[in-house]
């Protein structure tokens, strides 16, 4: 039997330690995590990215009656982006959650096929994206990078 150790590598960091542009984002997805159509979970999901060129971008969760034909907001702004700003790469991502009526914010990583989206924009302009993950605590996951959510990642449909 082989063992392969996997590690990854996540800083915990609070409002203030971020920078101007990094608040600017996930102030952003908390505002627009407020604009959400979750009437069936409840459940408030904004995410901002900030391009490469320094444009804002956001989006919210969007639901569906029929399961899972809703869109997450990662996804949503992700793609946005792609379609929109084909040139220009996302740099960082900011992700927020919370119950609708709840004054506390719920701790909530990309969801598996928001995680391959996010690395199929990170292989697209061949670098990584930051991701800044709201906690319940008011602190923040600093992530450099989808593997270290996603290190069995699906890159290539070719590769053996």
């Amino acid at each position: 039997m082989e063992k392969i150790p996997i590690q990854s590598e996540i800083k915990v960091l609070d409002f203030q330690e971020l920078s101007t542009e990094e608040q600017n984002l996930v102030l952003a997805a908390k505002k627009i995590s407020e604009q959400a159509y979750a009437p069936y979970s409840n459940f408030q999901v904004g995410a901002a990215v900030q391009l490469a060129d320094g444009t804002l971008l956001q989006s919210s969760n969007q639901e569906n009656v029929s399961f899972p034909a809703g869109v997450c907001a990662e996804h949503l702004v992700l793609s946005y982006a792609g379609a929109n700003f084909p040139q220009v790469a996302p740099v960082s991502l900011a992700i927020v959650a919370k119950k609708r009526e709840e004054n506390q914010w719920a701790f909530v990583t990309p969801c598996g096929i928001c995680r391959q989206v996010i690395n199929e924009v990170e292989n697209r302009f061949q670098q990584q994206i930051k991701l800044i993950v709201l906690r319940p605590d008011e602190r923040y996951f600093v992530i450099t990078g989808i593997s270290n959510l996603l290190p069995l990642k699906f890159d290539d449909l070719n590769s053996r």
